[in-house]
């Protein structure tokens, strides 16, 4: 079956067009479904600049369109996932900038512990950029936004934006129950949880030190804390600016 946004059938006039060589300036034409073309007066390779490679982290046709993509644009589908997974969480969020600014930072850690642990980086994303999503319904149901409200609001929320954007099931399932008690770990915990768990934590940290600084001795009981091998070295590079 084919994608009906790549079937000619419902082509408009714009959905062919020219660009000229970045190399050059020979003309290239593009039709709306080309992922590249070679350039006949040089040689060079051009990427499509119009497609938009965004559908291909949800489009149950993504496997066909993704057989004819460059390697490297094959290699990104999760990036393409968490970017608009991102998209999601800042419109859930709407103008609550602090907690938008929150969970990009608790990515951002997560991504770079997660690359050292070796974990599933599309759950460890999700989970990050997820993790506070239960806040908004627990200040509207509780007028409170203590963990134990944010775990029990937090999965529904988290599991109907991760079936909006046709995330695989068992994705969900994990995302949802690392949701639902990211602020308790239990005695034992998967490397996707123990990436967020720490992420979370230097964010939390870096936000209370930014109004009380704490003395090295302080700071070396809280790395205690961390459940990854990774965590307290990259606690140690972003907090260390509020080390008395």
């Amino acid at each position: 079956m084919q994608c009906p946004g790549q079937d000619s059938r419902y082509w408009s006039g714009e959905d062919v067009f020219e660009v000229s060589c970045p190399k050059c300036g020979h003309t290239v034409e593009f039709f709306k479904d080309d992922s590249q073309q070679k350039c006949r007066g040089c040689g060079h390779r051009l990427l499509n600049p119009k497609i938009d490679f965004g559908c291909a982290s949800y489009c149950p046709h993504a496997e066909q369109c993704l057989g004819s993509l460059p390697p490297d644009l094959v290699a990104a589908r999760g990036d393409l996932f968490k970017d608009r997974l991102a998209i999601a969480m800042r419109r859930y969020f709407g103008t609550d900038s602090r907690r938008i600014k929150h969970a990009e930072d608790v990515a951002m850690y997560a991504e770079e512990i997660g690359r050292n642990e070796g974990g599933d980086m599309a759950v460890i994303m999700a989970s990050a950029l997820l993790h506070d999503i239960g806040i908004r319904e627990a200040e509207r149901k509780f007028n409170s936004s203590a963990p134990r409200y944010q775990h029990q609001e937090g999965p529904p929320v988290a599991r109907e934006l991760l079936t909006e954007l046709k995330a695989d099931p068992e994705l969900i399932d994990e995302v949802c129950d690392i949701i639902g008690h990211h602020h308790s770990p239990r005695s034992k915990e998967s490397i996707n949880f123990k990436v967020l768990y720490d992420a979370d934590l230097i964010v939390n940290l870096a936000e209370k030190y930014a109004e009380q600084p704490v003395t090295r001795e302080q700071f070396a009981r809280v790395l205690e804390n961390f459940l990854t091998g990774s965590g307290p070295a990259v606690a140690q590079k972003a907090l260390k600016k509020y080390i008395k």
